[in-house]
């Protein structure tokens, strides 16, 4: 489907929801929350639940809202919120989903790739995802999977012209070309993007380069006296969040720029307890560049005359609450 990762999204709810169904969306971050926004603009029932900037979804908890509202016939769950960078548990997800008999779908755009998603574990009807996250393509389309059962029971349900994913998958099994322009160059560069993929040992392989990546990365930010918000266990290869420090020296908009000037973008956080940054472990990259990254953080502080870069209390309070969140 032409368009950004969000386009895929809305194709994938327009499609699969039914106009009377009802989705129960899973947020704990700004991507979940813009799959209740979609909803509100189609019109769509749904039922949010928001668990805040960063703590996942629970089976049980699923369990409880599907056997409470029967109406509910889809959930949808992201399964890395890089709001916070915490890699939701979708394996928990999907069971709570499968044993209350509804369908589950999943935007998979900053994991698929370099996460393992076996469909005979997970039992999904639609999975999204987008050529220029963990495939290493660049941005123009994105990419569904879904049972050939799911969109032949589609037909007819989706709201926009453009968006219709039956409509889309139909016109290409008879036809073998996109409804409308294609991305071309997109396209090119996702074949080639492909194959570096599988060269590179496909998704164990790109998996474990960003792994890498995320624990050089880490180790040295927290030598320098950094801390993540999440705890081992929550910690994506996606991307990391960590805890602005509390020293009245460091300014976020002065760390930035020194990060700039030596070469990286690091993100702003999203947090709402602490300030916070993000830095990401996905692309074309490798260790060096995490070394980098770390040495740049370095002189950033030097430069602000940051003597430590502890974080908060409050901060640290709100990471023990995360790292005591049952397995």
């Amino acid at each position: 489907m032409q368009g950004s990762g969000t386009y895929v999204v809305e194709a994938m709810l327009g499609t699969f929801v039914p106009h009377k169904g009802k989705l129960l969306v899973l947020a704990n971050g700004a991507y979940g929350l813009r799959a209740a926004q979609i909803m509100e603009y189609l019109g769509r029932a749904f039922h949010l639940l928001d668990k805040g900037d960063y703590l996942p979804p629970r089976g049980k908890e699923i369990a409880k809202i599907l056997s409470e509202d029967p109406g509910i016939t889809h959930v949808l769950a992201i399964h890395c919120e890089t709001s916070s960078g915490i890699l939701n548990p979708l394996v928990e997800i999907a069971n709570a989903v499968k044993a209350n008999n509804r369908k589950l779908l999943i935007d998979s755009m900053s994991a698929f790739g370099a996460i393992p998603i076996d469909p005979k574990i997970i039992d999904f009807e639609a999975m999204v995802s987008s050529a220029n996250k963990c495939i290493e393509g660049v941005p123009g389309f994105g990419f569904v999977f879904a049972k050939r059962s799911t969109l032949e029971e589609a037909k007819g349900n989706c709201h926009s012209l453009s968006l219709d994913l039956e409509a889309q998958w139909s016109a290409m099994e008879k036809s073998g070309q996109w409804r409308f322009t294609p991305p071309t160059h997109v396209l090119a560069a996702f074949l080639i993007a492909l194959e570096i993929h599988t060269k590179e040992g496909g998704v164990e392989g790109r998996g474990q380069r960003y792994s890498k990546n995320r624990d050089v990365m880490v180790s040295g930010m927290r030598n320098l006296g950094f801390e993540t918000l999440l705890d081992e266990k929550w910690l994506s290869p996606i991307i990391v969040t960590f805890f602005c420090p509390a020293d009245s020296n460091f300014k976020f908009e002065t760390f930035y720029e020194q990060m700039k000037k030596a070469g990286y973008i690091i993100y702003p956080g999203k947090l709402t307890v602490a300030e916070s940054f993000r830095i990401g472990c996905i692309g074309h990259m490798d260790t060096k560049v995490m070394e980098g990254v770390v040495s740049a953080a370095k002189q950033a502080l030097r430069h602000m005359g940051v003597e430590s870069a502890a974080p908060p209390r409050a901060a640290l309070n709100e990471r023990q609450t995360v790292s005591e969140l049952e397995e």
